[in-house]
């Protein structure tokens, strides 16, 4: 009896090819498309999104000739991934809504979906790879970027667990997403041209303040300029030796700490929660030669500290700080000890290329140093740690 797998059907063409992957591999093939938000507020574009998602993947569906089915997960997406979202920009923090949706949603909640279809797999359209490896006499699953360099979506999965990945299946990791294209192409499937999606996972492009204003109060305060920053320490290219203490750990990994005496008001703003570390668009101020960047954010006192310029030391910092009940290991066989110090390369955001850094175990948590200074720390963010292309581990950013 052939295994069977669920495949997440979104109305894309990556789906749409993984699951013709999966039936030429001679899996029992079902799709599942999942309706996991209603709402249009803040949508950039006034179209209802879902309802069109939903009639392309039943269109491939019935192209390729394997049964569909739908389910509505809303309720659960706005609880787990919505309502953390919200109040993660309450605090002055920038959430990743895709990599909560793949631990929360498309390997969870869907996943006890597909158990009543009684799938033996789970199935996405990601551009990742799974391996499999025997350590002592238990199964080991490794996760591993995908083959195309400027698709690999290994970050966004970067909290699951050895349960989730047991049962997962990503058929077009070992793909280029020309070749995708090209697959959809030849087989006359509905998505073939279609535009990848944009945004938050399963909302879609949005105006985020406006978003955000659901539930975030709009409030004025003011925008501060800082012009001179003195560095805390002297920052040097390379990483400290394995001995360091930890005091110079939390040294090098504290923010810059900012006062309205700092600097001078430039303008206005609406609501601190509304930006980000390193943004740069919606200050609306003028009157500077380069771009202004957010570079502190203080959500209680409603102060925004913005820099000009991409050079600006306070947009670059050397580490940050994962607390302890924030880390995450894939590789739980090989999870760090307090006291253990490793090599790994890291990445903070989607798409960044892998930096090199040392990861420092301690009580309170793990502290990240790079080599070299990086762009852009944003707290609620995660850092995904890998060994060459397999990812290691995961954290929240704490600061």
């Amino acid at each position: 009896m052939n295994k069977k797998v669920v495949i997440g059907l979104s109305g894309g063409v990556d789906s749409s090819v993984a699951a013709w992957v999966l039936k030429e591999q001679g899996y029992d093939v079902i799709g599942l498309f999942m309706k996991n938000w209603h709402d249009t507020t803040g949508l950039l574009q006034s179209d209802c999104h879902w309802e069109d998602d939903l009639m392309f993947a039943e269109m491939v569906a019935k192209k390729l000739k394997i049964p569909f089915h739908q389910v509505d997960l809303s309720s659960e997406y706005r609880h787990r991934v919505v309502d953390y979202m919200f109040g993660e920009y309450a605090k002055g923090r920038t959430p990743n809504p895709d990599v909560l949706c793949n631990r929360e949603i498309k390997f969870d909640s869907f996943a006890v979906e597909a158990r009543k279809l009684h799938g033996d797999f789970v199935a996405t359209g990601h551009y990742c790879r799974k391996e499999e490896k025997l350590s002592g006499n238990k199964t080991i699953y490794r996760l591993l970027a995908g083959k195309d360099n400027n698709k690999d979506q290994s970050y966004f999965l970067c909290q699951l667990n050895q349960e989730q990945l047991a049962t997962a299946l990503f058929p077009i990791g070992n793909l280029t997403k020309p070749e995708v294209r090209e697959i959809a192409n030849k087989l006359e499937l509905a998505t073939a041209l279609r535009k990848d999606s944009q945004g938050i996972c399963f909302v879609g492009k949005v105006h985020l303040p406006t978003f955000l204003q659901q539930k975030l109060e709009a409030k004025k305060g003011n925008i501060i300029e800082i012009i001179d920053i003195k560095l805390y320490k002297e920052i040097a290219e390379g990483m400290p030796d394995k001995s360091v203490t930890d005091n110079l750990l939390s040294e090098l990994t504290e923010p810059y700490k900012y006062e309205l005496s700092s600097g001078h008001i430039i303008g206005t703003h609406n609501g601190a929660h509304f930006f980000t570390i390193g943004q740069r668009k919606g200050m609306n101020v003028g009157g500077h030669k380069e771009a202004l960047f957010v570079i502190g954010i203080d959500v209680e006192k409603n102060i925004v500290f913005v820099g000009e310029g991409q050079t600006h030391p306070g947009l670059n910092r050397k580490g940050l700080f994962i607390r302890k009940d924030e880390i995450h290991w894939i590789r739980i066989d090989i999870r760090m000890e307090v006291g253990e110090c490793r090599d790994y390369m890291v990445r903070i955001r989607y798409r960044q290329p892998l930096q090199a850094a040392r990861l420092y175990c301690r009580e309170k948590g793990i502290y990240i140093i790079f080599d070299k200074t990086q762009r852009g720390i944003a707290p609620g963010q995660f850092a995904a740690w890998y060994d060459c292309d397999e990812v290691i581990g995961s954290g929240v950013i704490d600061k």
